[in-house]
C-alpha cells in the first residue's frame, strides 16, 4: 500500500486525535511566559526611574537643597542612561 493511500478502518475512525503538549512544551510555555513578565517588570521599573530623573529637572532650587543636590548634579542625573 502506498502511503497516499488510507484502509476503509482508518477513514472511518477519522482524523488521529490532537496529542496534548509534551512536558517540555509547556515548561517552555512557562519559561517564555515567566520571561516576558520579567521583561516588562523591568521596562516599568526603568520608566519610573526615568521619570523620576526628569522630575528633578522640574525642581526648584531650593528643592534641590533640601535633597543635597545642586543644579548640575540633578541635570548630569537626568541625562544618565537607563540601564546606569
Amino acid at each position: 500500500m502506498r502511503p497516499d493511500q488510507i484502509t476503509a478502518t482508518q477513514y472511518l475512525a477519522g482524523p488521529a486525535p490532537a496529542r496534548a503538549p509534551t512536558i517540555r512544551t509547556a515548561t517552555m510555555r512557562q519559561s517564555l511566559g515567566a520571561h516576558f513578565v520579567a521583561a516588562a517588570s523591568w521596562i516599568g521599573r526603568q520608566m519610573e526611574r526615568r521619570r523620576s530623573r526628569r522630575a528633578l529637572l522640574e525642581m526648584t532650587d531650593d528643592q534641590l537643597k533640601d535633597i543635597g543636590l545642586s543644579r548640575g548634579e540633578a541635570y548630569s542625573e537626568s541625562v544618565r542612561r537607563l540601564w546606569d
